[in-house]
């Protein structure tokens, strides 16, 4: 059985940093794109960035700049470093492994 366990969210101020990490069970990891996504009340759950198996990466443009996604293969765990947060980066971050497994969430809110 397949689980990501998310962690690392929080309160920030703007300006801040935080890491999220995802860490995945049940699964081969390297071989899979991994993905960080978000999702703000009312809206819908966008990409914030991707990262392959061979380490090739993507992001959103709003966070390009200020995020850097990364993986660690032998730990099963994919990274989300997160800097110049913004209060419009305020949202439920998902982790997600290939094309449809989601972990369960976890809250990062920007603000003073």
């Amino acid at each position: 059985q397949v689980q990501l366990v998310e962690s690392g969210g929080g309160l920030v101020q703007p300006g801040g940093s935080l890491r999220l990490s995802c860490t995945a069970s049940g699964t081969i990891f390297s071989i899979w794109t991994m993905g960080w996504y978000r999702q703000a009340p009312g809206k819908q759950r966008d990409s914030v960035a991707t990262i392959t198996g061979n380490g090739t990466t993507d992001y959103a443009d709003s966070v390009k700049g200020r995020f850097t996604i990364s993986r660690d293969n032998p730990k099963k765990t994919v990274y989300l470093q997160m800097n110049s947060l913004k209060p419009e980066d305020t949202a439920v971050y998902y982790c997600k492994l290939g094309a449809s497994r989601w972990g369960q969430g976890t809250q990062v809110t920007v603000s003073s």
